[in-house]
């Protein structure tokens, strides 16, 4: 009977049977990476969105278009006859054939009285031309307050451009 829990006990403990190497084998992957020319967006010098010498009577819009043109909109504000206007010029450069995005903001014009709020209309392109280029226009339309204050009015807003 020793014997027989002897080999019982050593057959529950023995060792496990060590594996022998499968076979293996190994491949190379692929990586690449393209640059593009990174994306630029520039104002024209000189150029700006100007909606010109406004009487301001009740207050209305102001519109300019995308080719300087001005439309007072028939509310009370009105574009003196004779005042500059024009729409602003932009820019762009990158990577050619590139599809892109165009974003441009509105803002407010700042004085000596209440201030403007203005929104914005562009032309942009979808993409930068085959050479890497691209211009637009900027437009907009100015809120004038009722009995704005008289004096002169400036301000910014933000265009930003990125790849697709």
């Amino acid at each position: 009977m020793k014997k027989i829990v002897l080999a019982a006990f050593a057959a529950a403990i023995a060792t496990p049977a060590i594996a022998a190497p499968g076979d293996t084998d190994t491949a190379a992957g692929t990586a690449t990476a393209t640059i593009v020319a990174p994306i630029s967006v520039d104002h024209v010098a000189g150029e700006a969105l100007a909606f010109g010498t406004i009487t301001a009577g009740n207050g209305g819009t102001v519109t300019v278009d995308l080719a300087g043109t001005v439309t007072d909109n028939g509310d009370d504000a009105v574009v003196l006859t004779g005042s500059t206007t024009s729409a602003d010029a932009f820019t762009l450069s990158g990577d050619a054939n590139r599809s892109i995005t165009v974003t441009v903001g509105g803002g407010v014009l700042t004085g000596p009285g209440t201030d403007m709020a203005f929104t914005t209309t562009d032309n942009a392109p979808a993409a930068l031309d085959g050479s890497g280029a691209g211009s637009f226009s900027v437009g907009g339309t100015l809120t004038v307050g009722d009995t704005q204050t008289p004096g002169s009015y400036s301000g910014t807003y933000t265009v930003t451009a990125s790849y697709n």
